[in-house]
């Protein structure tokens, strides 16, 4: 058997070589390719939403493969056209943007992805940077290395409130959302969530009072994001929702950058309706340098880093390779998007 390792920068080739040596046959055939991914910037296709690396080499290099185990690598029409012996897609995303999933599945080639792979990883940078920014950490320190000792914020107008107390909203309570109550529950604050989805009982078990999106604002102190991108949730934070948000409230984003209107957020901050926000996606990544967003004090902006961990990479890595072994054992999988082609 022939396995192609496609990694970047992040999730190396080598650690997903390491990761399935030991559960393959002695006898398995790997080859690798590396993108350059983060270092350089993901990209987006008629096919595909994000994805990184050279689609001719690609497809050159899983020519020959039985399974592709990847990161980011395209996985199109194009490239499967010329992979006759691929009958394996394994990608460690919770959504596996780089797959064009319907050609696959035509070309009879199952495609397993890794729900959840980072929700601990984000959910401990959410909580990160709520604190850094509402306490004014990020600032202070920013300030501080070019030199400016920020006595300043210590005056009550500029200091930020515990959490202790507070109520805070959770928008989406899934993988992520559900793991981000159980850190902040330590704080002593009081939990809202607003998802469809979930059974209210279940919510009440994690200690989660359940209510509609409008109610969240409008009691929340902070409003935390972490609902999944689609038709149904794309500007789901809009002019009319962030009108309504509870004065002096606390915006985080480490979901997607499209759930907010931006525009509507400025205005928001500018005015003082909201105190201030922690964002980790933005609608354009990266940010064009004049965007408003990164020259507002009260603003908290980082790179898309709550899912960059080491322990992701590895674990990634690993849950990828007990989906291989499964495969190639005859077991039924863990995460498969097109069981039909199984059949």
């Amino acid at each position: 058997m022939h396995v192609l390792c496609a990694g970047d920068d992040f999730i190396t080739p080598t650690t997903f070589v390491d990761a399935l040596r030991p559960v393959l046959d002695p006898d398995t055939a790997f080859t690798t390719h590396a993108s350059r991914w983060p270092t350089e910037p993901w990209y987006a296709t008629s096919e595909i939403a994000e994805a990184a690396g050279d689609e001719d080499e690609i497809a050159e290099a899983v020519r020959d493969a039985d399974v592709l185990v990847t990161h980011l690598a395209p996985v199109t029409t194009r490239v499967l056209s010329g992979a006759d012996r691929l009958r394996l897609v394994a990608t460690p995303r919770g959504g596996p943007t780089n797959v064009d999933l319907e050609a696959a599945t035509k070309q009879g080639v199952a495609v397993v992805n890794l729900p959840g792979r980072n929700a601990r990883a984000v959910a401990e940078f959410t909580v990160g940077v709520l604190i850094a920014g509402r306490r004014n950490i990020a600032r202070s320190h920013a300030r501080m290395r070019d030199g400016d000792w920020t006595g300043d914020l210590y005056r009550y107008d500029e200091a930020g409130p515990e959490l202790a107390g507070s109520t805070v909203g959770l928008v989406g309570l899934g993988q992520v959302g559900s793991r981000v109550a159980d850190l902040l529950r330590a704080f002593g604050v009081h939990l809202l969530a607003s998802d469809p989805y979930v059974d209210p009982d279940v919510a009440a078990e994690r200690g989660v009072e359940l209510v509609g999106l409008a109610e969240l604002v409008e009691r929340s102190d902070v409003v935390s994001l972490h609902a999944r991108l689609s038709d149904e949730t794309r500007g789901l934070i809009d002019a009319d929702v962030l009108g309504q948000v509870k004065p002096g409230a606390y915006l985080v984003n480490t979901a997607r950058g499209e759930l907010l209107d931006e525009d509507a957020l400025v205005d928001a901050l500018r005015s003082g309706r909201l105190s201030g926000a922690a964002l980790d996606v933005y609608v354009t990544e990266p940010p064009p340098p004049d965007h408003p967003l990164l020259g507002l004090p009260q603003v908290l902006t980082v790179s898309h880093l709550a899912g960059a961990s080491t322990d992701v990479a590895h674990r990634a890595a690993r849950r990828m390779a007990d989906e291989v072994r499964r495969f190639v054992d005859g077991e039924p999988l863990a995460h498969c998007l097109n069981p039909e082609v199984l059949r």
